[in-house]
């Protein structure tokens, strides 16, 4: 199947205003994601931004970039549009994370895999948490799955409760992590949903989706790639991998 990655990076932030241009090691944090992508199986990669200058960025590195409208709300809805730009027909599309300069690109491969080897109409990669604070954590969302990796529930509540408060380890509850593959026929069904009541519930765009009725299947990995949301995570990440 003929995959894109698409890379969607605004420029606006508010506690990182500019951050895929943050330099890393002297280059944008956006052609380090970008590179980390060509290492993978996808076909073609992309930038989708907001940005004059971002896109000017990305087409000095020799990488594609497409202009995106800045009302977007979700790097789901940039994604489509960005799609929908492209003369060339695609298949599969994966939304990578624009501040995850050194993302495996193994990890990308495996969501191509997931929709490639079931019935997902979008997939999605999980880990198993790594101590109870993140169970406990809002900010880091919890899967429930059946066998087969079909996603039954995200939360941001550390699901699921234990009733007798005994017998379940961290490593027993899953985390959700950020990259989204679609089948291209899923992406366009997404525009034509609107906001659901367990979505505006937790603040998560996916149970719009299974709230629809739409599959997603997930895969497990025992990898988290580092994210960057302020400066402090910036100066982590140069000592981590550069120095």
């Amino acid at each position: 199947m003929n995959t894109i990655g698409i890379i969607p990076a605004r420029f606006g932030s508010s506690r990182f205003p500019g951050k895929p241009l943050a330099l890393i090691g002297g280059k944008p944090m956006i052609q380090r994601v970008y590179e980390q992508c060509l290492k993978s199986a996808l076909d073609f990669v992309i930038v989708a931004t907001d940005s004059d200058e971002i896109f000017d960025v990305v087409n000095s590195f020799g990488g594609n970039a497409v202009m995106t409208s800045a009302d977007h709300v979700s790097g789901t809805d940039r994604c489509r549009e960005a799609l929908n730009s492209i003369q060339e027909s695609f298949d599969l599309v994966i939304n990578i994370q624009g501040d995850e300069p050194f993302i495996n690109p193994e990890q990308i491969n495996q969501v191509i895999s997931i929709l490639e080897n079931t019935k997902a109409e979008i997939a999605t990669l999980i880990s198993p948490a790594m101590n109870m604070e993140e169970v406990e954590n809002p900010n880091r969302v919890k899967a429930v799955t059946a066998m087969d990796g079909k996603a039954l529930y995200f939360s941001r509540y550390g699901i699921p409760f234990p009733r007798n408060r005994e017998g379940l380890k961290p490593e027993d509850y899953l985390i959700h992590l950020g990259i989204y593959g679609f089948a291209a026929s899923a992406l366009q069904k997404t525009k034509n949903l609107t906001s659901s009541s367990l979505e505006k519930t937790e603040g998560l765009e996916q149970l719009r989706w299974l709230q629809n009725g739409m599959s997603i299947y997930t895969s497990i990995t025992n990898e988290r790639a580092d994210s960057v949301d302020t400066r402090e995570d910036l100066r982590a990440i140069e000592k981590k991998y550069l120095l």
